[in-house]
């Protein structure tokens, strides 16, 4: 069996007292994990944890290979170049006293290309939008060839279009370049197009996880947001999505 590229054992985590139960999952390298709830319940806190930006406060996790993080709010205090802020994600393959050389170069305009934003490589970083300034940050996380990505909401600021440029994404990284991707999103449609497996977190501390099509139940749903939800198939496709039964009142 392929090792773990990040391994979860009974984590407890959270700013002061542990928001969950002890937390356990494995995400190989070609997985791709969804972390799914309710506004505020922790998604960026685990990602935050797992990261190293919070210390656990129980538990432990381990990962191989380095991780990289696109976190959902950022904030430059210099007024860098698109270029340049891709260009920091290669700070650890650089060494003390060295400039970054051409193969640094080449990995930041593949990475701008590949999220079809190399046009803005000379812009100032934040002269952008919020949704092409959360494509930058992807780009850099991207250079930094750490084996397990973390992206917190990262289509959260960004049109349906460039959604599903980055769903894509996120499908290559693990399932063409083998590595391991956590993604956390509000949107359960997300889960079920690019997810192999999901966490749900529910209400009281309580969390489920497994294979996302195993997770993402009528119940389980309904358990998770308090809100029916029913399982559509898709016309012409064996594919199916969960959509919420509610009518606005006028």
């Amino acid at each position: 069996m392929t090792s773990a590229t990040l391994n979860i054992q009974q984590l407890r985590y959270g700013h002061k007292e542990a928001l969950f139960e002890p937390l356990t999952f494995r995400c190989q390298r070609g997985e791709i994990w969804a972390v799914l709830g309710r506004n505020g319940l922790g998604k960026s806190t685990l990602l935050d944890t797992l990261s190293g930006v919070l210390k656990p406060l129980g538990g432990s996790f381990s990962s191989e290979g380095g991780v990289g993080i696109v976190a959902q709010h950022f904030h430059l205090p210099f007024p860098y170049t698109v270029r340049d802020v891709v260009l920091m994600g290669r700070a650890r393959h650089v060494g003390l006293f060295s400039l970054p050389g051409r193969r640094d170069a080449r990995r930041v305009s593949g990475a701008l290309e590949q999220l079809n934003i190399g046009h803005l490589a000379a812009q100032t970083f934040t002269s952008l939008s919020g949704g092409q300034q959360q494509l930058v940050m992807i780009a850099r996380a991207l250079v930094t060839a750490s084996q397990t990505l973390l992206l917190d909401e990262p289509c959260s600021a960004l049109d349906l279009a460039n959604q599903q440029v980055v769903l894509q994404l996120i499908s290559d990284l693990a399932l063409r370049q083998n590595r391991c991707v956590v993604f956390s999103t509000h949107d359960p449609v997300h889960a079920q197009q690019v997810a192999t497996h999901t966490l749900l977190l529910l209400p009281e501390g309580k969390w489920l996880a497994g294979e996302t099509d195993a997770v993402l139940t009528e119940e389980n749903m309904h358990r998770a947001y308090g809100l029916p939800l029913r399982r559509v198939s898709l016309e012409g496709t064996s594919a199916s999505c969960l959509v919420p039964l509610f009518t606005i009142e006028k």
